[in-house]
């Protein structure tokens, strides 16, 4: 069965608060002098003890504590007990009700029991009934405007103390975007490298056993020879990468080196001849002049993989044709990376043939952009769109007409310089 919630009646501290209240007034009206009214009889002692015992609901419900008070205040002055016995209920009462706010509720409720008390000591037989009403009103107003002041240094707390929490929530919030981007760029930084060179190298180690069998009476040295020359620089250029790469989770980023760019695309395209393709670089003039260092890595890797891809799927001795060219009109780096091998899907992107020539820009831009088709098992396709996405470009990829495979980019450049630089 499930536990009732408790209902608190009073918290430990306005209990207390009451008694000592409680304490005081019966103090004030066995020793303070006769001088404004007589000592208690029996229903003002009782009036006495239920205007002090009312405080301990004073936060959960100060208007209500505010009306109790007078109900009990009120007949006590009418009375004629000793006046000053049960100003501490009255003063407490009404500082609640201010601290609790609005202003718009205590303000006119302060201005209506001055009122009141007023008519109630008014129709005493005291003389001194005018000038007790000015004190008392002179302390009720001023109790009214220290728990206003209360109220509002308390909410002014709360609100640095909520604007601190935001920040601090904000703060943590944009920590732990910068490590998931950190950790999904390493992871395609990671992912780029490691498959591009495992593919070349294996590739040219089939190359190598290829040779070593076909023909062991006819060993051709010199052709193993260069196949494993190229597997160990393919080695040796993952290392310097990877050690790049890593030196990123030892060090941060102010040890990061040099951001690979459009100057590396010869060398992709020389590794990815090592391992058997026939690649047709396209470069149009200018186009790796000026281009930010984000947008040339991006490039690279959207290159690298594509070229990885081609060797992969398409088999030895495809084509690939790279392009990249800079288009001043959409102010973005274009590239496009064609292989004739076969592959699946359907779909096509746009042909750069025209006038029986290569134009790679062609399939760069086309006149709407296309639909993706959907990403294949892995992370090939989908580490290239991220990259393009990275800095604010679109890629498409899928069947090119002549039965190969197109991957087209659009990067748009970070500003102008890069466009004149690049037509100078």
């Amino acid at each position: 069965m499930p536990k009732q919630p408790r209902i608190v009646l009073a918290s430990h501290g306005d209990v207390l608060l009451a008694v000592t209240v409680l304490a005081a007034q019966c103090a004030l009206a066995v020793f303070f002098p006769e001088r404004n009214g007589h000592r208690p009889d029996a229903l003002g002692w009782t009036l006495l003890v239920a205007g002090a015992l009312v405080l301990t609901a004073r936060r959960r419900a100060p208007m209500a504590v505010m009306i109790a008070t007078v109900l009990a205040v009120g007949p006590y002055h009418a009375l004629d007990n000793l006046h000053v016995a049960v100003v501490p209920a009255s003063m407490v009462a009404v500082y609640s009700l201010a601290v609790a706010g609005p202003p718009l509720r205590t303000f006119p409720t302060v201005a209506a029991v001055i009122g009141i008390m007023a008519s109630v000591m008014a129709a005493t037989p005291d003389r001194h009934a005018v000038t007790d009403v000015l004190r008392s009103g002179g302390w009720v107003v001023a109790m009214a405007l220290v728990g206003e002041a209360v109220r509002i240094h308390r909410k002014y707390v709360a609100a640095i103390v909520e604007r601190a929490e935001r920040a601090i929530r904000t703060r943590e919030e944009e920590a732990a975007r910068r490590v998931a981007e950190e950790r999904l760029r390493i992871a395609r930084d990671l992912h780029d490298l490691l498959a591009h060179s495992i593919t070349v190298i294996g590739v040219q180690t089939s190359v190598a056993a290829h040779v070593l069998l076909a023909d062991p009476d006819r060993l051709d040295r010199t052709a193993v020879a260069g196949a494993l020359d190229n597997i160990a620089q393919t080695c040796r250029d993952a290392r310097v990468e990877l050690r790049g790469t890593l030196q990123v989770l030892r060090g941060g980023d102010d040890e990061r080196g040099p951001l690979p760019g459009l100057a590396g695309v010869a060398d992709l395209a020389r590794s990815a001849e090592a391992a058997g393709a026939r690649v047709e670089l396209a470069v149009a003039p200018g186009a790796a002049d000026g281009v930010p260092p984000a947008i040339g890595a991006a490039a690279y890797r959207i290159v690298q993989e594509a070229l990885t891809n081609a060797v992969r799927h398409a088999g030895g001795g495809t084509r690939v044709r790279v392009g990249l060219c800079l288009d001043a009109e959409a102010a973005a780096l274009r590239i496009a990376v064609t292989d004739d091998g076969p592959c699946a899907g359907a779909g096509a992107a746009a042909s750069p043939q025209q006038d029986g020539k290569w134009r790679p820009w062609r399939a760069m831009a086309p006149a709407r952009p296309a639909a993706e088709e959907p990403a294949p098992a892995g992370y090939g396709l989908i580490g290239m769109r991220e990259r393009a996405r990275s800095v604010g470009g679109t890629l498409t990829a899928g069947p090119s007409a002549e039965g190969g495979f197109t991957v087209a980019a659009v990067l748009p450049l970070a500003g102008s310089g890069a466009l004149a630089g690049g037509a100078a």
